[in-house]
């Protein structure tokens, strides 16, 4: 089991499926996909805003809960093979670099978070839910976080 785990479905299976997600939910919910209405809905039943979880909690819950049970299947096979975060586990290898890597990671996840919900969206949400929905606002949203990642992921080349 742990060996057919190692291995990424290819782009045509795993594009379908999430398009099949997003189209249910449409269809079923009259709802767009996102992660960040749902860590929205569980800070805010954490702090007695919300009464109840709402769908999209559960959805984050199923994401997390689906990346633990794919880590418990894969067993240790998926530490020695060497998948991490590219150039900056590759990098910052060690005990200390460990460290750093996991503080960097860290930050750029407050961020990330920080400017999807000053956004009113994260990727997700605005990258599959907005633009299948024609939005304008995540058909400019998409466009700018594609063409910085483009820049960024250039510059690290160019860096490194």
């Amino acid at each position: 089991m742990s060996h057919a785990l190692l291995h990424r479905p290819a782009w045509y299976v795993i594009g379908p499926l999430i398009g099949l997600v997003v189209v249910a939910a449409f269809a079923l919910i009259n709802e767009r996909v996102g992660v960040v209405g749902g860590i929205s809905d569980v800070v805010e039943r954490a702090t007695g805003r919300r009464p109840v979880l709402g769908w999209k909690a559960w959805f984050v819950f199923g994401i997390a809960g689906g990346a633990i049970v794919f880590r418990l299947l894969a067993g240790g096979a998926t530490a020695r093979t060497g998948h991490g975060f590219s150039w900056l586990t590759r990098e910052l290898t060690g005990g200390g670099g460990q460290v750093i890597a996991g503080g960097v990671l860290l930050g750029a996840g407050v961020l990330i978070g920080f400017g999807a919900k000053k956004a009113a969206g994260c990727t997700s949400g605005n990258g599959l839910g907005g633009c299948s929905a024609g939005s304008p606002a995540s058909l400019v949203a998409t466009g700018t976080f594609m063409a910085v990642a483009i820049a960024v992921s250039f510059l690290i080349r160019a860096v490194t």
